[in-house]
């Protein structure tokens, strides 16, 4: 029996998902989680999972750092973005981290369908109107040293990461980590070499720049760049 995990907080759209997972495979089991965390905790207490549909615009996490951490925790699992950013850009920055997909929200159900079987017979799957556009590559400009050295943090660092994106104080996060703020301590310096930063803010905004939102703009600023005329 296949097994799918859908990590999404709407519930509108996880029941759209849903159906189309049962048009795919009507005898799946289907699991869902509304957050990473909640995914991360799915996928460790489950013994065989065929695909992950992950949202990107999930509460409490980055798109990318979310992608980061469930394929760096769970490097075999097959992961499929469903996301309502259709900029080319974002979908190469998606790729790059090793997604098998990217499917559009806008799509229906049928051809949601018709996605998720190509990437469970082995394809990756960019919406047709995008695939002369999107290029599997890691993007360009300052956010590429960054991912890069973001793929140097281990999953719990990630998840250190984000909560110190939202404001949390090392107690705050010993709390909801249930570890010790000595060990709070000891993950927040690692991450601060591993960005090559010296502070927690410095973190911070490091951070908000590889949001795809960001990406979006540089690939937009990019695009229109090349199509100026050269006026020197």
């Amino acid at each position: 029996m296949m097994r799918f995990l859908i990590v999404e907080d709407h519930p509108l759209f996880r029941e759209a998902l849903e159906g189309a997972l049962q048009m795919v495979a009507p005898a799946a089991e289907i699991l869902q989680a509304t957050s990473i965390d909640g995914a991360l905790e799915q996928v460790a207490a489950t013994t065989e999972l065929d695909l992950i549909l992950l949202d990107l615009s999930m509460p409490g996490t980055t798109g990318l750092s979310g992608i980061i951490r469930i394929r760096k925790a769970f490097p075999k699992i097959p992961v499929v973005i469903v996301s309502g950013h259709q900029d080319p850009q974002i979908m190469s920055g998606a790729l790059s981290l090793g997604v098998s997909g990217y499917i559009l929200k806008s799509s229906s159900k049928q051809d949601l369908a018709e996605s998720i079987g190509e990437v469970l017979r082995g394809s990756v799957c960019v919406p047709a109107a995008y695939r002369a556009l999107v290029r599997p590559q890691r993007p360009s400009g300052p956010a590429q040293d960054l991912i890069r050295r973001l793929h140097d943090l281990t999953p719990q660092q990630l998840r250190v990461l984000e909560m110190l994106k939202r404001g949390l104080q090392n107690k705050q996060i010993a709390y909801e980590l249930k570890i010790s703020e000595t060990t709070v301590k000891v993950h927040v310096s690692d991450i601060l070499r591993k960005l090559n930063v010296l502070s927690r803010t410095k973190a911070i905004v490091e951070m908000s720049r590889i949001d795809f939102a960001t990406l979006a703009v540089e690939g937009t600023t990019a695009r229109r760049e090349r199509a100026q005329p050269d006026r020197q």
